[in-house]
């Protein structure tokens, strides 16, 4: 399996060392040269597969015979005992992406990844350095997917004030193999700090640093797993399927391109941002301008300058017209977001967090739009509890706690203040890290 990075600088690669690498020399991102469609006979046998087999199937299409069948059989079945089922309401369908251990989506590509990372580091010398930013889901998944991996270590960068209580605590109490540095900025400057490590000679002659963010391929693959997995439950499978994203770093959308070119049917994919709507205007405009993120109640999607946005070119060649007639894009504000969480509970008694509540309002948007029969699916990335503080005030109560979530929020935050500059973060690296 061959990757090269979008950037078409630095040398290709196989598997291994893009996991382990994370960015390519030139800045760019990993992309693979092929991505193969599954065979008729898995769509016709997927009612009869049980989640495991599913994402064996789609990973080892991926992969060809670069790993032995076993191998992906092992890391499959110790990274899920969890799934993603459909909840219906009304006229489309949430999928629940947060069953995992920490509540979130990221659990699917977290918990797959330090497995796989794992495995390449059998027999190996090396001690890799894990560098993560997170705006919120990122740090608890990760934190918890290499909890104890031996080898790695992970520190992750996260911006002080801008994380619920919950997550930060999910991340910022294990201790072990895991670091968390409070950097006093925003998740912009987090993956700034991060991007500019990877590309610093220093650093990398005296350590062996990856990511665990979405920039690494090891995160997005596994994400399509869910996508084949919502389609797995529909009864009717042959109306016009359509999948509606709430969009930070892009990721997750990139996820669902890799299963629609693996051969999954979908017809519209749709990314649902917060006021950080960088790529809705690219999507009416065709001009792709980052800028400094904005604060929102939906923390994890507060991404100015989307990593993901560069594979998602790359994926369909740089051309505007099939990006735009693939993928729609709208924005929504808080205010709008709020009402969507109390409209969600008043008429199906259904919890959702912000995130998801952005989801619900993209999905309700197009389908305003477009009034031909179909299967709509909205991404349900958290469990509403992990945005206590939010929900709490718009629905008048607060959920349920999960039993696996009350151990973190009784347990002392342990994480590093430090700046947003380069020169501090390179300091504290040529410190700590080993």
């Amino acid at each position: 399996m061959q990757l090269y990075s979008t950037k078409h600088i630095s040398p290709d690669v196989d598997l291994k060392e893009a996991v382990l690498r994370g960015l390519p020399p030139d800045n760019g991102l990993y992309m693979p040269y092929d991505i193969p469609a599954l065979g008729k006979d898995f769509f016709e046998n997927i009612e009869g597969m049980c989640f495991n087999e599913m994402a064996v199937h789609v990973f080892k299409n991926f992969v060809g015979d670069y790993l032995p069948l076993a191998v992906i059989e092992k890391i499959i079945e110790d990274a899920y005992d969890f799934e993603a089922p459909l909840v219906n309401a009304g006229d489309l369908y949430f999928q629940e992406l947060f069953q995992g251990p920490t509540l979130a989506f990221k659990d699917f590509g977290a918990r797959f990844m330090g497995r796989l990372m794992g495995y390449f580091l059998q027999d190996n010398n090396k001690h890799v350095n894990i560098l993560v930013a997170t705006s919120g889901d990122t740090g608890s998944a990760v934190a918890h997917g290499f909890l104890g991996v031996e080898g790695i270590h992970v520190t992750i960068l996260y911006p002080k004030g801008k994380v619920s209580d919950i997550q930060e605590k999910q991340f910022t109490t294990l201790g072990q193999n895991i670091t968390a540095l409070e950097i006093d900025g925003t998740f912009d400057d987090c993956q700034h700090l991060v991007k500019t490590a990877f590309l610093d000679k220093e650093l990398n002659v005296q350590f062996t640093l990856s990511s665990a963010n979405s920039i690494n391929i090891a995160r997005l693959i596994p994400q399509s797993f869910y996508y084949f997995w919502a389609y797995k439950q529909l009864e009717n499978k042959t109306l016009p399927l359509n999948f509606c994203v709430p969009s930070g770093n892009f990721g997750n959308l990139t996820a669902g391109l890799f299963a629609k070119k693996m051969g999954l049917p979908i017809h519209k994919m749709i990314a649902a941002t917060n006021n950080n709507d960088i790529f809705t205007k690219y999507i009416h405009t065709g001009d792709f301008e980052p800028r400094a993120s904005v604060a929102t109640i939906s923390n994890a999607m507060d991404v100015g300058n989307p990593s993901n946005f560069f594979r998602v070119l790359d994926f369909f060649h740089n051309d505007y017209a099939q990006i735009k007639e693939n993928i729609i894009a709208y924005s929504f504000d808080d205010a709008t977001t709020r009402k969507a969480m109390l409209e969600v509970y008043q008429q199906y008694q259904y919890e959702i967090c912000p995130h998801t509540a952005v989801g619900y309002l993209g999905m309700k948007k197009y389908l305003e739009q477009s009034q031909e029969p179909a299967n709509n699916i909205v991404l349900s990335t958290a469990h509403p509890i992990k945005f206590g503080e939010i929900v709490e005030p718009v629905l008048g109560h607060v959920p349920d706690m999960p039993e696996r979530l009350k151990k973190a929020i009784g347990a002392d935050k342990r994480s590093i203040p430090l700046g947003n500059d380069f020169d501090g973060f390179k300091q504290w690296l040529t410190a700590h890290l080993l």
